[in-house]
């Protein structure tokens, strides 16, 4: 019994000296603790995504705000998820109908999937933007001339749906694409004037022929009504006098009455009767 008291007291001296010990490296183990927790936090902006990786394997995608890693064995690497604008540089290609067209071309994009954006391509504002030549380049191939001036809008949503074609693996989303200044050579320019012009005369000269059309209609709609109602061509008659009146004062006008115009018109009616009647009676 006096043995076992014995041991016991010597553990309990030798557990003090451990304690003592390890007093003297409390203070920098705490330290180094608090400051291997803080390492941990990161913070992201509102605009920004952090692809966490475990020992170099993908884990998770965090952020905006504060978050927390394992030190040492994740890290993080930011991305950016607002939308990019990329101005393509002038492409020099061939429409479907032979013609050298020189184009060039705005391409609006945003990142929705950081993990796919970092793991599945290299770099994915460039694979965008060689992307986007190939596509304006293929798109001009598919249209004639008369469609890349008249169709801008069918144009754009081709090219649009090209180029989302391939941002999709990257994790990358296409939010618009315009094409902006679209050059010609000077020959074709002078030829698409010209064909403007005629088209323009051609379309002159048929308003011009429908509206005689309509004219002479109305002509001879008025001119049956004016037979139907003989004091209406004396109105008429007395009007265009008043007409030449205001604007040629010296002019001096002899108006006939209706009634001796219709006198003399029947005078020459019964001359020709008589004269018929005189043919017929000669001896043959």
């Amino acid at each position: 019994m006096d043995k076992v008291s014995g041991l016991l007291q010597s553990l309990a001296h030798g557990g003090g000296a451990i304690w003592v010990a390890l007093g003297a490296f409390a203070v920098p183990l705490l330290v180094a603790a608090i400051g291997f927790v803080v390492s941990g936090f990161k913070i992201n902006q509102e605009w920004e995504r952090s692809v966490i990786y475990f020992l170099g394997r993908y884990a998770s995608t965090r952020g905006p705000g504060v978050y927390w890693i394992i030190p040492i064995v994740e890290y993080a690497k930011r991305v950016d998820v607002r939308t990019l604008t990329v101005k393509l540089e002038t492409q020099e290609t061939v429409a479907r109908d032979g013609v050298a067209v020189r184009v060039n071309a705005v391409v609006w994009y945003n990142v929705i999937d950081p993990a796919k954006a970092l793991n599945a391509v290299v770099d994915p504002y460039l694979a965008v933007l060689q992307a986007s030549e190939t596509a304006l380049r293929d798109t001009i191939g598919q249209h004639d001339l008369d469609s890349l001036l008249k169709h801008r809008e069918a144009v754009n949503a081709k090219l649009m749906e090209l180029l989302e074609r391939s941002a999709a693996k990257w994790g990358v989303h296409i939010d618009a694409v315009e094409m902006r200044d679209l050059d010609i050579p000077e020959q074709m320019q002078r030829a698409l004037a010209r064909e403007a012009e005629a088209t323009r005369e051609a379309k002159a000269r048929l308003i011009k022929a429908q509206g005689e059309a309509a004219a002479s209609a109305t002509l001879v709609e008025a001119a049956r009504m004016i037979q139907s109602v003989p004091a209406a061509l004396e109105l008429r008659r007395l009007q265009t006098l008043s007409e030449i009146g205001a604007e040629h004062n010296s002019t001096i006008v002899l108006a006939l009455p209706m009634e001796m115009t219709a006198a003399a018109a029947g005078f020459v009616d019964m001359v020709k009767g008589n004269t018929d009647v005189l043919e017929h009676l000669k001896p043959s």
